[in-house]
């Protein structure tokens, strides 16, 4: 027989977990928060399948600057962008703190070169902000929203648009 309510020996009820004090759990998204260069940069943890480290990997001719290649995870060809070519910043040192962040987009998944991942962040709506219209642009358009914090800003990526069609499309021709 069960015991349907909670007393104070047993775990917490995993909606109690949630609730940080705000009227609706719904407003609270779960965002991983990455460097790159020196700014800090979150996507959806919704959209992260996994977090690795950088292995071998392999270079393919005639793909965009800011493809590093191919990767074999557990039998699944993944291509590798590095965020720093993708986003026109300057090419940085590897180290130790070096990750992949491995991402769906679309119905694609691939594995993203970040600088480090630092955590993941509870957010709510009153933190979200989109980003100023003379920012937004074509080429700009992974840009989702900024997150205000107490003295910095987080650039919140849009996963959909990290990619055009275009590049989508090369992608696919790689790991078919």
């Amino acid at each position: 027989m069960s015991n349907a309510t909670a007393t104070p020996s047993q775990e917490p009820d995993i909606k109690e977990l949630m609730n940080t004090g705000t009227e609706s759990n719904a407003e609270i998204t779960q965002i991983v928060s990455f460097r790159l260069a020196n700014e800090e940069y979150g996507v959806d943890i919704m959209r992260v399948q996994e977090i690795i480290l950088p292995g071998e990997i392999t270079q393919m001719p005639e793909v965009p600057n800011f493809i590093r290649g191919l990767i074999n995870l557990r039998g699944h060809v993944i291509p590798i962008v590095d965020l720093r070519k993708r986003f026109g910043l300057p090419a940085g040192k590897h180290d130790e703190h070096t990750r992949i962040i491995v991402v769906n987009v679309g119905n694609k998944t691939i594995g993203m070169v970040v600088d480090a991942v630092n955590e993941v962040l509870r957010i709510n709506e009153a933190q979200i902000e989109p980003p100023p219209s003379s920012v937004v642009g074509i080429d700009h358009a992974y840009i989702e929203s900024l997150v205000k914090f107490d003295t910095k800003l987080l650039i919140l990526l849009n996963m959909d648009n990290l990619l055009n069609s275009e590049e989508v499309s090369k992608l696919s021709g790689l790991t078919a």
